[in-house]
């Protein structure tokens, strides 16, 4: 095997995942470990159990630096969201804009509303609708939107509800 081969093919990938596609960073992470596991599996041994397992343990491993990186970067997603919403009174709007420091999704943008305050002792929450504003191909304004719970914990507010994060962000909030 040319050794330049895993090396352009790891530029190629690297430049695909700053598209912020994910479904495509997925896809090529998974193929690109499904090479690096060949390649490394064929330096160390001829039996092919042996290399399947080394194979498949690339990906694992290849695959779960994914989730992580996915399931930081949706946590500070929703930890912007929750601060600025966190400052709100019921029926406030503000906007919000997050950059993503690893361009493993697209960076994105939208509205933040406090629809009603949720308390007991010692424990204060807000249920906020936030939006996700995008461009249609025709450029006129479209937002999808989401209803979720935050609380105070001490100083800062944290998103305290699974759902509907869970379509949001699929399994990986």
């Amino acid at each position: 095997m040319n050794k330049r081969h895993p090396t352009v093919l790891l530029l190629i990938g690297i430049a695909a995942g700053a598209c912020g596609c994910s479904s495509f960073l997925r896809e090529g992470t998974a193929d690109l470990a499904g090479v690096g596991g060949a390649a490394i599996a064929s330096r160390a041994t001829d039996n092919a159990a042996v290399a399947t397992g080394i194979g498949l343990g690339v990906r694992s491993v290849a695959m779960a630096g994914l989730q992580y990186a996915q399931r930081k970067t949706h946590q500070e997603q929703q930890d912007l969201i929750a601060q600025i919403a966190g400052k709100l009174e019921p029926g406030a709007v503000a906007t919000w804009q997050v950059s993503h420091k690893v361009p493993i999704e697209d960076d994105e943008r939208g509205r933040v509303t406090v629809s009603r305050i949720i308390s007991g002792r010692n424990l204060i929450c807000k249920e906020i609708v936030f939006s996700i504003d995008t461009a249609a191909a025709d450029h006129k304004p479209q937002s999808d939107f989401y209803v979720a719970t935050i609380c105070r914990d001490a100083d800062r507010w944290k998103w305290a509800s699974a759902e509907p994060a869970t379509e949001r962000w699929g399994a990986l909030q």
